[in-house]
């Protein structure tokens, strides 16, 4: 089959690689008809990870089941399905409690828990950027969809990461109805946790960013778009919120966060969130932190460090909720959302490409062309 091979920093190839087929049997075999380029495949893309070459790319999965092991039960031929990134056994101590980020038993790295598909870190799993996927425990991991699953295909392949993700953050930092919130990143991610906290009944979203593309994204949902090129974004929230502060903020960016001059800064969202917060609000956090960054100019970065301001955090009462999502639970209710025409998270895409123009959209992705938003592959679909 076809696949997006990482060759190393930078370099994705489309290539022949051997077809995946049931091996255990709690095993299900999906067709893939979506499947998503995400920000976090750019950290790989860009070797800021320890990222194997020769992997298959892509933890955004969406399609139709075409064989299954002899185990399973809930799911059959012709059922299509979406996939969370997290692969999860669905029995062991973390999985039972919904913690399937952080599931105890399919990562084989005895210092690391979770798995996900074609991820540096997460397990030997390839990911689904191909033609085929092969899916350990399919009873557990495969998201049945309804009868309008080919009509809304493009919604409901943002439930494998970004839409939970989203949601997820909102909820790591505590939010309710009648909110004011401040999002920094008008990524994918980002513009979910916008939607997501529009949806959840905010009184007044605000979304920090400097790409007028994205912005606009935004804006079209009625969320306040802050450009941190045009004069600080601490200043614009607080006139925003009265000098009083968002009730809460998600970090949707992470340790590749960039100031305005385009100077590479760790710590600055979450500098920011400590300063735009209200005393005692919260503060979700699902922009993405390692411990290890290859990549980094010094030492303490490479090692995953870096400088809190942890006196003012602790000052103002702050609470913090960090961590990947756990997909399971809430893929169920957000697909219901799409089905009865309550969410329609589609809205950030920008290209549906071929699975053979792989190389070219995660070159202009990572750039941050102006219209590249999101980037959807469709194995099927013929190049021109």
């Amino acid at each position: 089959m076809k696949a997006v091979v990482y060759e190393g920093p930078r370099n994705v190839s489309v290539e022949e690689v051997p077809d995946p087929v049931v091996s255990e049997p709690t095993d299900v075999l999906v067709r893939i008809t979506t499947t998503n380029i995400c920000g976090s495949d750019l950290h790989m893309y860009e070797g800021r990870t320890a990222m194997d070459s020769g992997r298959v790319l892509g933890h955004e999965n969406l399609g139709e089941v075409v064989d299954t092991g002899a185990a399973v039960v809930s799911v059959r031929v012709g059922d299509r399905v979406c996939l969370p990134f997290n692969i999860s056994c669905g029995f062991c101590r973390n999985c039972e409690r919904g913690l399937t980020a952080f599931c105890l038993t399919t990562n084989p790295d005895p210092d690391m828990v979770g798995a996900a598909y074609g991820f540096a870190g997460m397990g030997p799993y390839n990911g689904g950027q191909a033609e085929y996927l092969r899916v350990p425990f399919g009873d557990s991991n495969c998201l049945k969809l309804p009868d309008d699953a080919q009509e809304k295909e493009n919604d409901y392949v943002m439930l494998s990461d970004i839409f939970p993700t989203g949601w997820h953050c909102t909820e790591l930092a505590g939010m309710q109805p009648g909110d004011e919130i401040v999002v920094y990143g008008a990524g994918p991610v980002g513009l979910m946790a916008a939607h997501s906290a529009m949806i959840k009944g905010a009184a007044k979203v605000m979304i920090v960013d400097r790409h007028p593309d994205r912005l606009k994204l935004a804006e079209q949902i009625g969320v306040i778009a802050i450009d941190d090129s045009k004069g600080s974004a601490v200043e614009q929230i607080l006139e925003q919120t009265n000098g009083a502060g968002a009730d809460c903020g998600c970090d949707c960016i992470g340790y590749q966060a960039h100031d305005p001059q385009g100077q590479e800064d760790p710590a600055m969202v979450l500098r920011d969130l400590v300063r735009v917060v209200k005393f005692t609000g919260g503060i979700g956090v699902v922009g993405l932190y390692l411990p290890q960054d290859p990549g980094a100019p010094d030492q303490e970065r490479q090692k995953g460090r870096i400088t809190f301001e942890m006196g003012q955090f602790w000052v103002k009462g702050q609470r913090m909720g960090t961590g990947q999502a756990n997909v399971k639970h809430y893929n169920r209710q957000l697909r219901d959302l799409i089905h009865e025409g309550r969410a329609n998270p589609s809205w950030i895409i920008s290209h549906q490409l071929p699975l053979s123009e792989a190389p070219s959209a995660y070159e202009h992705f990572d750039a941050r062309d102006d219209g590249w938003t999101k980037v959807v592959l469709k194995p099927q679909l013929a190049s021109d």
